[in-house]
């Protein structure tokens, strides 16, 4: 009798077993109990970087408003009223949204299907920016397409779409190691056309991200350190030779090297002298929300190329050394989850996340350098906090497709299926 006790025992004994120690099994989606306890849910997104993409965008709005406010009072921009430039960001912060919620539906394996044709939809835009009546002339750049009362930018998209290629590229010729040149010229002979492309337009500066973008994605990619550096080499070589065969890029350069002479105060480096000054009059905590004097009309392009000197005048030391921090996590943060999806064998995924990354922390580097006076002046806005619809728009589709790469992660790795 004691053994059937001790064998009905053992028998019920699992029963008592406690919840966390039952091994889950995979239904769909979710994490299910064997007891039949309730789901787990895992949180689907990552929260701190929309918190903080959203702060960003949030004080853009409001530095924007304080950077164009007075320009009504210039003759030139009569016809506007003191909120329009703020109205229209307004109007792209929406559409832009509207446009991320749409790009995260998609799973990372339609993007990587749609690479190529993407890429090849972008170059067919830029070449419409160069046809006349089609593209846009401002400032004696023809880097627009009118669209009704809005107007697009391609270059900006290109970004994105040579970004997605390249990544696409890499995973198809993972051979890259051992036939470096016979598995990349086809890459660098893409990277080179939309280069000729965008050095029509003029528009040197995204040629400079582009070309970031697709050697950083070279390199993370797993190409040979030796011939990295080489095509590094050569990329430097073409970029000083394009710089020295146009007159108004050399004078910029001598201009950057001693903005205060006389001759260049006045011309190529009147703005970086008056970008000097506004960060100069901000001190350590700034003169005050609104309180900027730079911003009216002294400082050209104040709520686009040089917003971050608005910043440094209106909130001082404090103002820059934040916005820079934001800028350091952001793309921390999207490089790791970069590598977590490589260590989970999604290369092409990892890639375009740390893309993204590239792209953000490189263009934002290169905006704070030419603010600060550390680099010479080139065409290049603030990421997510500049004025301008076509660089918000392309900047949150790439940050919705990181966040998709995060969610289908985070998928994964409670057992889920993407």
């Amino acid at each position: 009798m004691s053994a059937v006790k001790e064998r009905l025992a053992g028998w019920f004994s699992g029963l008592r077993q406690p919840v966390e120690d039952v091994l889950p099994v995979r239904l769909g989606e979710n994490r299910r109990f064997a007891t039949g306890s309730a789901p787990t849910q895992a949180m689907g997104f990552d929260q701190a970087l929309i918190w903080v993409v959203v702060a960003l965008l949030a004080w853009g709005m409001v530095m924007v408003y304080s950077a164009s406010i007075a320009m009504p009072e210039n003759p030139r921009f009569a016809k506007y009223t003191p909120t329009y430039f703020l109205f229209r960001h307004m109007l792209w912060l929406v559409i832009s949204f509207v446009a991320a919620l749409i790009a995260f539906q998609v799973p990372m394996t339609t993007w990587e299907k749609l690479a190529p044709a993407l890429f090849l939809g972008s170059l067919v835009l830029l070449v419409l920016v160069l046809v006349p009546h089609v593209g846009k002339v401002v400032y004696g750049a023809r880097r627009w397409i009118a669209l009704g009362p809005f107007s697009f930018q391609p270059s900006e998209l290109v970004k994105f779409t040579v970004l997605l290629y390249a990544a696409d590229y890499m995973v198809r010729k993972m051979d890259v190691k051992e036939r470096f040149f016979r598995a990349v010229w086809p890459m660098v002979a893409a990277v080179a056309v939309v280069g000729v492309l965008l050095l029509l337009e003029p528009d040197m500066g995204a040629f400079m991200v582009i070309a970031v973008i697709a050697m950083g994605i070279l390199f993370l990619g797993g190409v040979n350190a030796r011939m990295f550096f080489l095509i590094v080499t050569l990329l430097v070589g073409i970029f000083g030779m394009i710089i020295a065969s146009s007159q108004w890029r050399r004078e910029r350069i001598f201009a950057y090297l001693d903005p205060w002479s006389e001759d260049n105060a006045i011309a190529k480096g009147y703005q970086l002298t008056h970008s000097l000054i506004a960060i100069g009059r901000g001190e350590i905590f700034g003169v005050g929300l609104g309180g900027s004097v730079e911003k009216l009309h002294w400082l050209p392009e104040a709520h686009t190329d040089f917003l971050l000197a608005v910043i440094g005048e209106e909130f001082g030391l404090v103002g820059v050394v934040l916005v820079i921090g934001l800028f350091l996590w952001l793309t921390r943060r999207m490089m790791h989850i970069g590598r977590q999806a490589i260590a989970m064998d999604r290369v092409f995924a990892g890639l375009v996340a740390q893309g993204v990354g590239i792209w953000m922390g490189f263009q934002a580097f290169i905006n704070m350098g030419v603010n600060l006076g550390a680099l010479p002046t080139k065409g290049l806005t603030l990421p997510l906090m500049s004025y301008g619809g076509s660089a918000i728009l392309v900047n949150l589709v790439a940050l919705a497709v990181v966040l998709r790469i995060d969610y289908e992660n985070r998928q994964l790795m409670h057992g889920g299926r993407v």
